[in-house]
């Protein structure tokens, strides 16, 4: 295991008071090796701890030889090629997984899941909010919503139409990474820190935020809520939703299992087990009341939706005639009440 969590090299924007706005990291490293880490170390003289350092001109060279020689030539060659650009340049070596404390080790974090090197939960955001700005995301990159006004006058200047795409503190994914196997609709509605598995489909109406994501495949036609992570095979029905910890499911994580469904319009805010459905229309919440039925389609027990979180192969449906939410199981009734009070 290296000594180092993370490095990255990336080219991105500032403002014009030299405040980042967002920065691309082509290749992004999980725990390099040690030869790699020393390198960057040196080279740049970082003696530890979380930094962002800016690149110079001259020091791009050099570096890429040291890692040349410590068997990064694919950083090396990245190095090579930043040489000449005309944007702001930086370095993030984070040596331990903390809390980022700038926008390049925010996005150096949000490209770790993007790329699959890290899944959702496996690295700490703690706090992004409060490190990324809104920013203006535009057919000519990111803007300081200060700087806005201004560069729309310039452009009517020249003839030309400045278009902003979305004001967002998180620009769409695809403009940073494009993940191998996965389709994406509508590229706006995936979000840069999403994680997509392969196998992963994003229909029109999907949306996934960052620290969220698929482990694929799977069909997502509904919304992917910060936190939530979803099982191989599961599919999300049109306008169904998950609950994530940012729109009211507290501390809770939700995950949805292997071969979930969840049907047109429901929802969940408890995490399901395996192979769980959740019939069109129904919204499931920790504290919706729900009738468990036995074999014979009688009410064993009545509980709270969070006292079947992470059971599998459950059945979550609406009383056509009396409303009561109910839950089927291909498990007995005993089996499923002795399950729900092992703890």
């Amino acid at each position: 295991m290296s000594n180092v969590y993370s490095i990255g090299f990336g080219i991105g924007t500032c403002n014009s008071k030299g405040e980042w706005l967002e920065v691309y990291f082509p290749q992004p490293l999980l725990n390099p090796a040690d030869e790699i880490a020393s390198a960057v170390n040196g080279a740049l003289n970082i003696e530890g701890g979380n930094v962002a350092v800016a690149l110079e001109e001259a020091q791009l060279q050099p570096l890429a030889d040291q890692l040349e020689s410590a068997g990064a030539s694919e950083q090396a060659a990245i190095l090579r090629q930043f040489a000449g650009s005309q944007r702001p340049l930086v370095a993030v070596v984070l040596h331990s997984d903390e809390a980022p404390q700038s926008v390049p080790e925010s996005y150096l974090k949000l490209h770790l899941l993007s790329h699959r090197l890290v899944k959702p939960h496996g690295t700490k955001l703690d706090g992004i909010f409060g490190q990324l700005a809104n920013v203006a995301w535009t057919n000519q990159g990111a803007i300081d919503l200060e700087e806005l006004p201004q560069r729309q006058l310039e452009a009517r200047l020249k003839g030309e139409l400045l278009e902003v795409s979305c004001v967002d503190k998180f620009p769409k994914m695809t403009n940073y990474v494009v993940p191998k196997g996965v389709r994406i609709a509508h590229t706006a509605r995936v979000r840069l820190g999403a994680y997509l598995g392969e196998g992963t489909t994003i229909m029109h109406e999907g949306f996934v935020n960052f620290n969220a994501g698929t482990e694929g495949p799977g069909m997502i036609e509904g919304r992917i809520s910060a936190g939530v992570f979803v099982g191989a095979g599961s599919d999300l029905g049109g306008g169904s939703s998950t609950m994530g910890t940012l729109s009211g499911g507290g501390n809770i994580v939700i995950a949805l299992g292997d071969g979930c469904l969840l049907g047109a319009n429901s929802g969940t805010g408890i995490p399901l087990g395996d192979r769980c459905t959740v019939e069109s229309g129904l919204y499931i919440t920790a504290g919706t009341k729900v009738a468990v039925l036995d074999d014979k389609g009688e009410v064993a027990e009545s509980v709270k939706a969070r006292d079947l979180a992470g059971k599998s192969d459950l059945l979550f449906r609406r009383n056509s005639a009396t409303g009561a939410v109910e839950c089927l199981t291909n498990k007995s009734a005993v089996e499923l009440n002795a399950e729900l009070h092992s703890n």
